[in-house]
């Protein structure tokens, strides 16, 4: 299996056409374990089926990155899970 991390193309979209417009109850991104990036996609547009961005966001490359994970790469937070009061 290989580590997948998923997020959004919101800069190369128009307003129109950005399924990440407005911005709220929407997912910004998740690593997903699968063997293939057609299988990460799809568990993400399953996983998110709820969400307000759609599951086209997630399947449509012209929507999303879907990079493989590896150990090489700059220095950065990759996740980092939050929560407010």
């Amino acid at each position: 299996m290989k580590l997948w991390l998923l997020r959004p193309k919101e800069e190369d979209l128009p307003d129109f056409d950005n399924p990440w417009e407005p911005w709220y109850d929407k997912c910004f991104g998740a690593i997903i374990r699968a063997e293939t990036e057609k299988d990460a996609r799809q568990l993400m547009a399953e996983a998110t089926s709820e969400y307000g961005e759609g599951k086209d966001a997630w399947l449509d490359e012209k929507y999303s990155s879907c990079v493989e994970l590896t150990s090489e790469g700059k220095f950065e937070i990759i996740i980092r899970d939050e929560h407010w009061a």
